[in-house]
């Protein structure tokens, strides 16, 4: 069989078997794999439970089973050629920062644990930038410079493009927006004694303020589908999307984006809340932008992976003596 491949704008015969890049997302909850061609076809997919209670070696475990899986998956002569991984939290040399949902993964060195399982270089980035990634790409944030993206699902968190790149921050935690003061009262209070506004905005707050005020487990989709018949769960709503309002426009205000795309699981409820920030943008900005929801709001981080994936291919593929991709670094550009 031969196969052709575009390198550097010109098209390439090769002989041989099909090569492939498998993406993978780690959430809290969930884990989503792909394996697409060079051209970003997707030719698998899976989707598994986390189960992050297990601790990082049962998830790293069962990331790298279900890798193998989804590339056996796309038949023999598929031949791997690069990973894209995305992650909850900040993928550096030494392990995974700000990650607690999993226990342990701040010891994994994702990048070089990756590379190790499937012998192939890998590029591993932060969930939320490589939905960013993707949606300034092939999504809602094509051309708009500054463009925002803001994901709120389990836990909350946004990510700049300007200039057509993903801000990263000096240390790979630029957007991380779910640990901002809750109120002028936290200033000075350590970070690990004090409230974030994760705990109010987003959707493991929302569930947990919830079962507190009804005295039962309930979980943000709940919330948010009862609150008309519920007065409760009614002030819980409006609470919480005061508290995302004034967030957003103080993020606003400090970005001046083109456009505000938003994505995750919480954008289930968009007609509930979309009205109210649309509201308080145009009333609190003095520019402001554009509010729409994501090409991808539930599967943008996995496709933003995929882009991590081909990225990482096209390097290996123009030079096959590379050992790895820029991958372990948070600090250089997506």
């Amino acid at each position: 069989m031969t196969i052709t491949v575009a390198m550097g704008g010109q098209m390439q015969t090769q002989p041989g078997p099909i090569p492939v890049v498998l993406a993978i997302d780690v959430g809290g909850t969930k884990l989503a794999a792909a394996v697409c061609d060079l051209e970003g076809r997707q030719l698998v997919d899976d989707l598994r439970a986390t189960a992050s209670v297990e601790g990082a070696p049962a998830v790293l475990a069962r990331l790298v089973e279900m890798g193998h899986a989804a590339v056996r998956g796309a038949g023999p002569e598929a031949q791997l050629v690069a990973v894209g991984v995305s992650t909850i939290g900040i993928p550096l040399d030494h392990g995974v920062d700000l990650a607690p949902a999993i226990p342990g993964w701040g010891s994994v060195a994702l990048g070089r644990r990756v590379e190790e399982a499937f012998g192939v270089p890998a590029w591993v980035g932060n969930d939320v930038k490589a939905a960013a990634l993707f949606e300034s790409r092939s999504g809602a944030l094509v051309g708009q410079d500054p463009g925002l993206y803001l994901n709120l699902g389990t836990g909350l968190a946004s990510a700049a493009v300007v200039g057509g790149q993903v801000l990263l921050g000096a240390h790979g935690a630029a957007g991380e927006i779910g640990y901002s003061l809750v109120s002028h009262g936290d200033v000075h209070r350590p970070l690990a004694g004090r409230a974030v506004l994760e705990d109010v905005v987003s959707g493991m707050g929302l569930a947990a303020v919830a079962s507190r005020r009804l005295g039962r487990p309930v979980d943000a989709t709940e919330v948010f589908e009862s609150a008309d018949g519920d007065p409760v769960l009614a002030e819980l709503v409006e609470e919480f999307v005061e508290h995302l309002a004034a967030h957003l426009v103080n993020l606003v205000v400090a970005l001046d984006p083109a456009r505000v795309a938003v994505g995750g699981g919480l954008t289930r409820s968009w007609a509930r809340f979309s009205g109210p920030l649309e509201r308080a943008l145009k009333s609190g900005v003095p520019y402001p932008p554009e509010l729409v929801l994501a090409a991808r709001p539930d599967g943008a981080a996995l496709r933003g992976a995929v882009e991590m994936a081909l990225g990482c291919a096209r390097q290996v593929l123009e030079n096959p003596a590379r050992k790895s991709c820029v991958s372990h670094d948070n600090r250089r550009g997506m």
